[in-house]
C-alpha cells in the first residue's frame, strides 16, 4: 500500500493549532468558542500520524487570532501543543505554548466544597508540574490532573 499525503486545505489568514493530543480537537473547538455560527471557516484533521505524539489532531481557524488567555487554555489541553500564525498563505510566527505557573478563571475546582464553588471568587490554581500536568486549587489545595482538567474547563 503507498503511502499516503494529508491533504489540508491552507488558509490565508488566521491561526493553525498543531500537536493537540489525538482526541482533543473538540475540546479545542469549545473552549474557543468555534462552535458558534458567526466562526469564520474552521478545518479539522483528527487522528493524523505525529511522530512527536503517534496521533495527533491540528484545528486551522481561519481569519482568527488567540488571546493570551485562549493560549493558556489550549495549554492545559495540549501541552505541547505548536500555534502557527498565518498571513498571506505564510507561517509568520509559531511558538509552542507554554502552561502558566497560575491559572486563574479558566476552570473550576472539581471539590464541591472549595469556596471558588460558593463564593464569588475567582478560581485559581498553581501548577504542581507540567509533564503530567498537575494543578493545585489556590483556596482547598485539591489537586486536578488528567481528565479532570478537561472536564472542569
Amino acid at each position: 500500500m503507498a503511502p499516503q499525503n494529508l491533504k489540508v486545505e491552507v488558509i490565508s489568514e488566521g491561526t493553525v493549532i498543531d500537536h493537540i493530543p489525538r482526541g482533543n480537537w473538540l475540546k479545542v473547538v469549545e473552549i474557543l468558542g468555534l462552535t458558534e455560527s458567526n466562526s469564520g471557516t474552521l478545518l479539522i484533521a483528527s487522528n493524523v500520524p505525529s511522530k512527536k505524539l503517534g496521533r495527533k489532531d491540528i484545528v486551522k481557524i481561519e481569519g482568527r487570532h488567540l488571546t493570551e488567555e485562549e493560549v493558556n487554555k489550549i495549554a492545559l489541553i495540549a501541552p505541547k501543543a505548536t500555534v502557527n500564525i498565518v498571513e498571506d498563505y505564510r507561517i509568520v510566527e509559531k511558538f509552542t505554548v507554554e502552561v502558566p505557573d497560575f491559572v486563574e478563571g479558566i476552570l473550576r475546582c472539581p471539590n464541591p466544597r472549595c469556596v471558588s464553588n460558593h463564593e464569588a471568587v475567582s478560581p485559581k490554581f498553581h501548577v504542581v508540574s507540567r509533564d503530567p500536568l498537575k494543578l493545585r486549587c489556590h483556596y482547598c489545595e485539591r489537586t486536578v490532573e488528567g481528565d479532570d482538567i478537561l472536564k472542569n474547563l
